[in-house]
């Protein structure tokens, strides 16, 4: 057994199911070890992709997704995807091949430092050179990767060192205990709650993470307080639910703004700083904040909590629900506000102009989406419609890159959904910008014989930085560029591809399209010049005292 070999049962100890990547020659041995392993090789078009599908996977499952690379320019292209999985807290295992360790000290042919290079963008990374540390390696990786906050790792294989033969076997997996918070925490944070007037309850990602969802919906429910969730905190509460305020994270101010304008006690669960900063809805640092959640509290100036409850998420929600009493103490300020944000998401249900209102397009969208179903978005000005007006009854069944906010991840990772989640439909929501960056992947879609929908927000421009330039300058520039024939493009590839022409031909086109068994393309012109009058509206935006 060489090092490579053994590399690939250590993966096969640690569940991994897929390993997504590019084939090279400093990864040659990896790719003749996993021919004969359980473990599924997908090939892709691109190393970002391959990440991206990693990121993604990681995010759905709890589990770390791999993606491999060979040295140089396919570790290099891998980093973005490492990156958006480090800082929207998805657990990912990147292995990369390198030059032989015979080379290292010289100057040679694609040899970067990657251990260097990767170390600002991982929680962990290491170089195997010695054969028999593999195992140890492995595992460390796997545990870092998947402990909270989860994220990226790295592990570097040089080609030699991959050929070397070696003896050993894998680590056993560790089990990991619940970490409870202290009574003290619970007692004080269940004190805060119960004399607030009007508190509000902010929900993250790490409450999905904590699989917590369930226990945060009761304890909302009896407590009688209101909910606002991230973009990362889709679905945590049902967006049917009475005290769900939808989300919050816009960097303009919202009908949600009012809610933290009259609070007096924010409960902030799960919440990551990196997901909406504090400084946008606590910028004077005067709110009294009740942090709960798996890890102590980041610094920030406006960020600065009364009480901090550190342990599992569901247990604290539960132990806080029977110290605290808020009997008869309804919050109207909550009820007005849901009744204004609903008002205003209703309004575009029979809107038939053309091209189409982005909150239209979402809102077709949400009536052919089952409550399981998954959209996945890119990065774009469609990402901000989607995040505002894109209501999720489950967790993880809206996927916004949020803290590293990478174009190009919506077509790779609606293919790790599909896989982690075959029976589900999943949709990858992206702008024509970031659908041209990662498009590629649609034929290893194809290939691997997964199945969904991207639809374009075709506007013929980087729409998001128009829509910053309008605001900032009262106009734009830099911006255009041009479009292939969707629709031919998909078919070039074998896919099925669709244009609408008109308002009422979106959702019976997301319908066919749901149906096929091949992955779809719909080409739909968005009209964003619904941006900067959302920015209008939002700017004059008055709350009730």
């Amino acid at each position: 057994m060489n090092t490579a070999e053994l590399l690939v049962k250590c993966l096969e100890n640690e569940g991994v199911k897929y390993v997504f990547g590019l084939p090279g020659e400093e990864n040659l041995h990896v790719l003749e070890a996993l021919r004969d392993s359980p473990i599924q090789f997908i090939t892709t078009r691109h190393e970002q992709g391959a990440a991206f599908m990693a990121d993604v996977y990681g995010r759905l499952t709890g589990k770390a997704g791999v993606c491999l690379s060979t040295l140089g320019p396919g570790a290099t292209n891998l980093m973005t995807g490492v990156a958006d999985a480090n800082l929207d807290g998805a657990p990912l295992v990147a292995i990369t091949g390198q030059v032989g360790t015979d080379r290292m000290h010289i100057e040679s042919h694609q040899y970067l430092d990657l251990v260097a290079m990767f170390s600002p963008v991982t929680k962990w990374n290491a170089q195997i050179v010695r054969p028999s540390n593999t195992p140890e390696i492995v595992r460390k990786a796997f545990k870092r990767s998947q402990q909270e906050k989860p994220g990226a790792v790295h592990i570097d294989l040089p080609e030699n060192i991959a050929a070397m033969p070696v003896e050993g076997q894998p680590l056993r997996k560790d089990l990991q205990d619940k970490v409870y918070a202290s009574y003290k925490s619970l007692n004080d944070a269940a004190a805060l709650i119960s004399r607030a007037n009007d508190p509000i309850i902010l929900v993250g990602n790490g409450t999905i993470r904590d699989r917590a969802s369930d226990a945060l919906t009761e304890f909302a429910t009896r407590l009688n307080i209101p909910v606002a969730n991230t973009f990362m905190g889709k679905g945590v509460i049902p967006y049917t639910h009475p005290l769900a305020l939808w989300t919050v994270g816009l960097q303009q101010r919202d009908y949600i703004s009012c809610g933290f304008d009259n609070t007096d006690l924010v409960i902030a669960i799960g919440y990551d700083l990196i997901e909406y900063s504090p400084k946008k809805w606590n910028p004077e640092g005067r709110i009294p904040i009740v942090h709960i959640d798996t890890n102590p509290a980041e610094i920030d100036s406006s960020y600065i909590p009364e009480v901090e409850v550190v342990g599992n998420i569901s247990d604290s929600l539960l132990e806080i629900l029977r110290r605290a009493d808020r009997e008869n103490k309804p919050d109207p300020h909550a009820i007005a506000l849901r009744s204004d944000i609903r008002a205003d998401y209703e309004q575009y249900a029979n809107d038939e102009e053309f091209p189409i209102k982005p909150q239209k397009i979402i809102y077709d969208l949400r009536q052919v989406m089952g409550p399981e179903d998954i959209v996945i978005s890119d990065v774009g000005a469609h990402k901000m419609w989607i995040a505002r007006h894109y209501h999720c009854d489950r967790p993880n069944t809206c996927i916004i890159s949020n803290g590293f906010a990478a174009m190009g991840i919506a077509i790779p990772g609606a293919l790790a959904a599909k896989l982690v989640y075959p029976d589900r439909k999943v949709v990858a929501a992206t702008g024509d910008g970031g659908f041209m960056m990662n498009c590629q992947e649609l034929e290893t879609a194809l290939r691997v014989k997964t199945a969904f929908v991207t639809i374009i927000f075709n506007d013929g421009g980087y729409g998001l930085i128009e829509w910053k330039q309008e605001a900032h300058y009262g106009h734009s520039s830099f911006i255009q560029f041009g479009n292939p024939d969707f629709v031919k493009f998909a078919e070039s590839m074998g896919l099925k591809g669709y244009r609408v022409q008109s308002t009422v031909d979106l959702i019976p086109i997301l319908k066919e399209a749901l149906a096929q068994d091949v992955p779809a393309v719909i080409d739909c012109p968005v009209d964003y010049r619904e941006n900067v009058r959302f920015s209008n509206k939002s700017g004059g935006l008055s709350c009730p005292m």
